[in-house]
């Protein structure tokens, strides 16, 4: 007998899903209850059981059903007991958090990972489960439900239509909460990706949605990834696969699973009908969605050891983030640009991005991409307004270890070896472990990629990411006939003359103060509201438009509010800008270059 769960979102006005779980076998000593404390490839504790709002317990001993006391242990874990038969635990869940790491409902749709509404049965971990996903309470009396509907990666059981209310299955607990569920009247739009069945659904507002262009790009993207990892026979590591996405006014995020992905975007990156060009929007979109599919093989399958198996309780610790969320950011835009989704003009531009956050930041330069990755759940989840100053993102600085690394091996190889090779290879000895995933040693990334290409990299790779030493991409890059030209940013003043970031709307406040600039030396703060500059009233809207009157290395008298106090402060506007990085092409690097650029950009 499998442990049965059932969900129903019971009052959506409340944000209210009512759980329940029942155990044919529990232990007759004491049945233990634990929900998990984060969810796996977000990196932070999320202490999930806050959200329970209550619960009981009912056990089926001789035909009659009887109340069983139930103890809290700790944050996260209740125990039952004594127990004699079938044990049911049924408990309220507060679903309202807009994102894609948890679960939400309202009247509009239902939202859930399984990590947020799950509760397991601790010593049950590996039994089979089933789960009855059911509509609102009143979903025939009220018509705004009539036509909810359910998308989600797990299987349903006979007797269910995929896609309608019914029962699903797992194999185990870890793939029911590894499968997210998404309930409502959304847009569905289906395709195949080399004879494996996708669907995508979006849930929200998208005037004149362009369906058929968003499956028809999607298709490239997927595509293009399953033959990275198997060029010969071009199968995919999934029977099926699902994208589940909520259109918002403003949002951005995405999170993998084993074979769907739950993503949260912006409703004007979406393509809509009648839209020629490939807006920068949509290739962020585009980008997000790629980058979660990159995952289906990069740390859903090839893991880092330590998360070989996960445990949920607590944190687990690695030094390869960079590897695994880095990689993968390398690997997103560039699948674009293989794709045929972004010319390389547009991908060298990405890149150049990113090569330009980075190296504004001096974060990089006190903090490794491996410490960052290992201190993910303190650090990089949990910014402050000195995060640019102390910590280094091991998705963007890590995304250009990834860059450093493949250009190296193509240089050196002549284009016949590459970091494609290495990836294949970790999904090689996943494959040959013979289990759903395989865990890589901390020096396995590296290990990987000298076996793959027959290269000595041990020393460069471990400066780039043990160290703080930034690649030299100016050598790098010359081989594939690309200048690194470093140019004044002097888009926005404000970054340039005061050396902070100024939030975007709202007050002038201050979300970043950084290292060694003028508002730094000045005394100013994060969270500081700037008011007046010279006595002319300071918005985020028209500093800018101050600033711009002044010539670099003038005194100012900056305005501001810290807390409820006013505060003056004597600042010299900087001299030096930032350098924003830019990525040009040389027409007449010669036809080798061209090749091998060419070979780079086209897979």
């Amino acid at each position: 007998m499998p442990i049965a769960y059932a969900i129903r979102p019971a009052q959506p006005g409340a944000h209210l899903f009512h759980v329940t779980v029942t155990v044919p076998a529990p232990d007759p000593q004491g049945q233990l209850f634990m929900l998990p404390a984060w969810i796996p490839g977000s990196y932070m504790i999320r202490e999930f059981a806050r959200n329970i709002v209550r619960l009981s317990a009912l056990q089926e001993a001789s035909g009659k059903g009887k109340r069983v006391k139930v103890e809290k242990l700790d944050k996260h874990t209740w125990r039952a007991a004594p127990v004699q038969g079938e044990l049911t635990l049924a408990y309220e869940v507060y679903a309202w958090d807009l994102s894609v790491r948890a679960a939400h409902l309202d009247e509009t749709h239902s939202f859930f990972n399984g990590t947020s509404v799950f509760l397991l049965p601790v010593g049950h971990e590996g039994e089979r489960c089933t789960v009855d996903i059911l509509p609102p309470e009143d979903s025939k009396a009220n018509p705004r439900y009539a036509d909810w509907r359910v998308i989600t990666g797990l299987a349903p059981a006979r007797g269910t239509r995929r896609g309608a209310f019914g029962t699903y299955a797992a194999r185990d607990y870890d793939e029911l909460i590894d499968c997210p569920v998404e309930m409502g009247s959304f847009a569905l739009g289906r395709f195949d990706v080399l004879g494996v069945p996708h669907e995508i659904a979006i849930t929200g507002r998208v005037p004149r949605l362009d369906m058929e262009r968003l499956t028809t790009d999607l298709a490239r993207v997927c595509e293009v990834q399953v033959k990275l990892f198997e060029p010969r026979t071009h199968a995919a590591p999934f029977e099926r696969y699902s994208f589940l996405v909520m259109a918002v006014g403003e949002g951005y995020g995405g999170l993998e699973h084993r074979n769907s992905t739950a993503l949260i975007c912006k409703r004007d990156d979406l393509p809509h009908k009648g839209m020629r060009d490939s807006t920068a929007g949509y290739r962020t979109f585009l980008g997000l969605a790629s980058h979660e599919y990159f995952h289906s093989w990069n740390v859903k399958r090839i893991k880092p050891a330590a998360f070989v198996p996960y445990d949920l309780t607590q944190e687990n610790y690695t030094r390869l983030l960079w590897a695994f969320e880095g990689f993968t950011s390398y690997y997103d835009d560039l699948t674009l640009a293989r794709a045929g989704l972004m010319t390389e003009a547009q991908y060298l531009d990405a890149v150049a991005t990113t090569m330009t956050t980075v190296l504004q930041r001096s974060g990089r330069l006190k903090q490794s991409v491996a410490e960052s990755s290992f201190d993910a759940w303190i650090k990089y989840y949990r910014q402050d307004e000195n995060a640019p100053n102390s910590v280094v993102s091991y998705y963007q600085k890590g995304s250009l270890v990834a860059l450093a690394l493949d250009l190296t091996i193509r240089a050196a190889t002549q284009g016949r070896k590459s970091l494609d090779d290495a990836m294949r290879l970790l999904w090689k000895q996943c494959k040959a472990a013979g289990a759903d995933y395989a865990g890589v040693d901390e020096d396995g990334i590296l290990a990987a990629a000298e076996e793959a290409t027959g290269l000595k990299l041990a020393r460069q790779l471990r400066e780039w990411t043990e160290g703080t030493r930034d690649p030299d991409f100016a050598q790098l890059f010359a081989p594939f006939g690309i200048r690194v030209e470093r140019r004044a940013a002097l888009d926005k003043p404000h970054l340039a003359l005061l050396g902070c970031k100024i939030a975007t709307s709202g007050e002038a406040k201050l979300d970043n103060v950084f290292d060694g600039l003028p508002a730094q030396a000045a005394g100013l703060s994060g969270g500081d509201v700037l008011i007046a500059l010279d006595g002319l009233r300071v918005t985020t809207g028209n500093i800018d438009k101050l600033l711009a009157r002044y010539q670099p290395g003038e005194a100012v008298e900056l305005h501001a509010f810290r807390r409820d106090e006013l505060m003056t402060f004597a600042l010299k506007l900087g001299t030096q800008p930032p350098p924003k990085i830019a990525l040009v092409v040389d027409p007449n690097a010669g036809r080798r270059a061209e090749t091998l650029r060419r070979r780079w950009l086209g897979g």
